[in-house]
């Protein structure tokens, strides 16, 4: 196997091996349920869902585990605060696991538009307490852990590898950190097991130490080793979560089991606005429901929950995306060129003649693959991997003006199928029978007039740019010029 990714703990690029032949295990952060999900999760889900699929491309059979995170995950990251879920609940008046409920069900809603594979297992933080306050045990037992009033803390000066994974030193972070006389903790960077409940705090479980809650990080340890054993494959997360999240997991569960937590540990990048993080905590994000209806200020038109993905996949999981309108409806515009070319093929297939496949183009059809192995093969790249789509679409388009056989057609259609299908989720088995208005075309179409206006623009022609937007503008149609290029919207 020729696929390498780059680890984040060994900080470089490594060929990916198993440590079962023919299995691989991965593990995904997933969501905290008090809101609905953002181009900020889409980055982080496609990117790994991606990485699922490519693996089962190769071979591999996977078992990829994505957790709920619906109790735990306090509003500063860490160890103080309020809960997300109840802060979010108390406003809604409602409970918050009937919050994480609904939120748990938006959120797969939205990741099936998005054409994400379901994970083999989604496991939720509240229904693996016994086997937290287990950890928890054990972690004290070793001398690793200590409590007190009712919590239980993390000693991180047990731990002398603590900060492999972020490069941190635990001197320069104990000198870093406030002091604060009320705090419980033996050191500031000692980090929460189990947090004691108040009386109001509405989720709390019993517990050798008294009713609380168990810390966020270590959840996703238990629920990771639960399903994949005490060494996983991948894990996986938002760059965000490197420190403190995942520095936390690896110390606690290598400290409780004495043998290495994560083979290769991958990092998506986040989407940023105007340079800033896109969160919930920033309240500059952009939800998908919204993407897909294009009820936002900063979206001018709704957009396909494929060209959300195909904005993704434009990028390196490791990148971060800039968030605009008009790279969106340049993702659409792309996504409709592969859209158009394989509705086209697909019904070319039902009428071409049957005949020996032509060998140039299958040689064409294998070079182009192997293009598109090299680039997945390099850490995942679905840029240039998508650029191999955009090759085969001018491929086809050139061969259906030929009279192709119709094996020829079939080959070049189930490579669509396979990489733009089965790998990178943006070309679907089936398509609805569409006609002169269907939304694909349209946008197609929009995209040429802009161009042919933004060519007259350039060559001074202003007659003929003033003509086409007024013409378009009888039709209801208004252009809005931006130095990101030009989007339309219907009146």
């Amino acid at each position: 196997m020729e696929l390498k990714f780059y680890n984040s703990l060994t900080r470089k690029k490594e060929e990916f091996i198993p440590i079962q032949e023919g299995r691989a295990g991965m593990y995904v952060c997933g969501p905290t349920v008090y809101g609905d999900a953002h181009l900020g999760h889409a980055k982080s889900y496609i990117s790994f869902d991606v990485i699922v699929r490519y693996l089962r491309y190769l071979g591999l059979d996977v078992t990829y585990i994505q957790n709920i995170t619906d109790v735990g995950h306090l509003t500063d990251d860490a160890d103080e605060g309020e809960d997300k879920l109840a802060v979010a609940a108390r406003k809604q008046r409602i409970h918050p696991m009937a919050l994480a409920e609904h939120y748990t069900a938006s959120y797969f809603e939205d990741m099936d538009k998005l054409n994400c594979v379901r994970p083999d297992i989604s496991p939720r933080a509240a229904a693996h307490i016994p086997e937290q306050i287990e950890m928890i045990e054990v972690l004290i037992e070793k001398g690793f852990a200590y409590e007190v009033n009712g919590s239980v803390y993390f000693d991180v000066s047990k731990f002398p590898e603590y900060g492999k994974l972020s490069g941190r030193k635990i001197e320069d972070m104990q000198s870093g950190h406030r002091i604060d006389v009320a705090s419980e903790k033996r050191e500031p960077v000692d980090f929460a097991l189990w947090k004691k409940a108040q009386p109001n705090h509405i989720m709390q479980w019993n517990s050798p130490w008294g009713k609380g809650y168990p810390g966020w990080h270590l959840e996703c340890s238990v629920m990771s080793m639960k399903y994949l054993g005490k060494t996983i494959d991948i894990h996986g997360g938002g760059l965000e979560n490197k420190f403190p999240h995942h520095e936390c997991e690896i110390a606690q569960s290598e400290a409780a089991n004495g043998c290495l937590f994560v083979r290769y540990w991958l990092h998506n990048n986040m989407v940023t606005v105007d340079g800033t993080k896109m969160g919930k905590s920033l309240n500059n994000f952009i939800n998908l429901k919204q993407v897909f209806t294009g009820d936002h200020e900063r979206l001018s038109r709704a957009y396909s929950p494929i060209a959300a993905r195909m904005l993704v996949l434009n990028s390196h999981y490791r990148s971060p995306l800039d968030f605009s309108d008009a790279a969106l409806t340049s993702a659409q515009s792309g996504l409709d060129r592969i859209t158009v070319a394989v509705k086209a093929l697909r019904k070319a297939i039902k009428t071409a003649a049957s005949s020996e496949a032509d060998s140039k183009i299958i040689e064409r059809l294998d070079e182009s693959k192997s293009r598109f192995e090299a680039a997945m093969n390099d850490d995942i790249n679905t840029s240039v991997g998508l650029s191999v789509i955009y090759e085969m679409v001018k491929m086809t388009n050139e061969v259906l003006d030929a009279n192709p056989s119709r094996e020829t057609l079939e080959a070049i259609d189930n490579q669509f199928r396979v990489l733009g299908g089965d790998v990178l989720g943006i070309v679907l088995d089936s398509y609805e029978d569409t006609n002169a208005s269907d939304d694909g075309l349209l946008d197609h179409l929009m995209g040429f007039i802009i161009e042919q206006r933004a060519l007259a623009r350039e060559n001074k022609d202003w007659a003929l740019a003033d003509k086409i937007r007024d013409t378009m503008a009888e039709f209801g149609v208004v252009f809005k010029d931006s130095p990101n290029g030009t989007t339309w919207q219907k009146k």
